[in-house]
């Protein structure tokens, strides 16, 4: 398979004619003896969304596990100083480099050029769609070092220009398997074809590129780099837990969120045409979808007699939380009801959900790090996300995920009971779904190892 690639590699580089490159990037590392250099270029913003952020250090753990050798410098995307201070903290041997890709398709910064320069692989890391086109034609071009993908999914017909209401998943997997080949738009497919390796954080993706004739040599299922999170502040959150007066093992997480993330809003931006749809979206669905979670909480709380914790995966969820969740909650129940007033990271958010009985919630990374660190989460899914969703079917908690519209509060109250009821069977399912979802990390970093090897 290397030679093919090779010569896949060579053909695009001519016919992305950036020559220039060449003079100041060689092809592959001069000396043999060194540790491997992996240049790793997040699909998302580090900064608002605590599932962005735990996209990279959990490739790094994953790496650092499994090819310790490896040396890692990290290109952020919209990295925030705290993020950047907490990285370094947990990776002492990270390097974070900053720039972009100019018109002349060259590094902006000297730092930026010397890792391109230095890495022997380009990873793209975990995203909700490809994000290298704006760099990859520029690697290629420069040498024929190879490139990598992990934790990718592509959604080939959710966004709200196809389908502004969305669909449940059953509805998206029947449309994308009947998409024509050539779907796939041409550069894309050619930057995909010409990857080392594509791991797909769920089965929907990589079904859809193998579909579109993807020619890379591995196009495989790839769970979220997130699985492989270990990074806590158990410090923080026994004071925080202990503030607010919630013991372990006796509370319940809820996580809300709108069907279209307000990013016009959270930004400060004037809301475009596509803006004005989403908020219509948003402003129809929010208080059925809402209300299906409160519902859980008033049968958790009055059916146990134990507490709830209403927190945020990303910040505009903060008073989310409170207004769509805690305010109009019976007083009997409001006061057994937390309300997370602030923001948090990846590290405290995972000792408080290392420390719930359970996790629910409309998003998709919350129930990832609580699955990472034992604990049983829901995944409660509204039409409008991504394809990604499919993963929690592919690593085996079908059981704990649902679709928001054909499900009431009613149902979700009766499978958190089962939990609830035998919390041992559950938290055992979790270790048994987290040894699976280890064993096909550990492959994807043998991949991106062997590719390396061969150059």
């Amino acid at each position: 398979m290397t030679l093919p690639r090779r010569r896949f590699l060579a053909a695009g580089a001519a016919a992305f004619t950036a020559g220039a490159l060449t003079s100041w990037m060689p092809a592959g590392p001069s000396d043999a003896k060194r540790r491997p250099r992996i240049l790793l270029r997040p699909g998302t913003s580090q900064h608002g969304n605590i599932g962005d952020i735990a996209h990279s250090p959990g490739a790094l753990r994953l790496f650092e596990r499994h090819f310790p050798a490896a040396e890692f410098t990290l290109w952020p995307v919209a990295i925030s100083p705290e993020v950047r201070k907490n990285l370094r903290q947990q990776f002492p041997r990270l390097k974070i480099v900053d720039g972009e890709i100019d018109a002349q398709k060259r590094p902006t910064t000297p730092e930026l050029r010397a890792a391109w320069t230095e890495a022997d692989l380009l990873l793209h890391g975990s995203a909700p769609g490809f994000k290298g086109g704006p760099y990859l034609p520029a690697w290629r071009a420069a040498s024929r070092k190879p490139y990598g993908i992990f934790g990718l999914t592509s959604d080939p017909i959710s966004s709200i220009v196809t389908r502004p209401e969305g669909g449940t998943l059953a509805e998206l997997r029947r449309v994308i398997a009947e998409l024509p080949a050539g779907h796939l738009r041409a550069p894309t497919h050619e930057l995909l074809s010409g990857a080392a390796f594509i791991f797909c954080r769920e089965t929907l993706t990589a079904d859809y590129f193998r579909r579109q004739g993807v020619r890379s040599p591995v196009v495989e299922f790839g769970p979220d780099a997130t699985f492989a999170l270990q990074l806590r502040d158990d410090a923080r959150a026994k004071a925080y837990l202990g503030a607010v007066k919630l013991e372990e093992g006796r509370f319940l997480c809820v996580i809300p969120r709108l069907r279209y993330t307000p990013y016009h809003t959270i930004r400060g931006e004037a809301p475009t045409a596509a803006d004005h749809a989403k908020d219509a979206v948003n402003a129809r669905t929010s208080e059925p979808d809402h209300a299906k979670l409160r519902d859980l909480i008033v049968a958790w709380v009055r059916g146990t007699g134990l507490k709830v914790l209403a927190c945020p995966e990303m910040m505009y969820q903060v008073p989310l939380a409170k207004e769509a969740l805690v305010d109009p909650l019976p007083e009997d129940v409001k006061k057994n009801v937390v309300w997370r007033d602030t923001y948090w990271l990846p590290d405290e958010a995972a000792s408080v959900y290392a420390q719930a009985t359970a996790v629910v919630s409309f998003e998709c990374h919350s129930p990832i790090i609580a699955l990472t660190n034992g604990t049983p989460a829901f995944y409660v899914r509204q039409p409008t996300d991504t394809i990604k969703g499919q993963m929690y079917h592919d690593i085996g908690v079908s059981d704990w995920t649902c679709e928001v519209d054909q499900t009431t509060g009613a149902d979700l109250w009766s499978r958190l009971k089962l939990v609830h009821s035998n919390p041992a069977a559950a938290r055992a399912h979790v270790r048994e779904v987290m040894a699976r979802i280890a064993t096909i990390q550990r492959r994807m970093v043998e991949v991106a190892r062997t590719a390396i090897a061969a150059g």
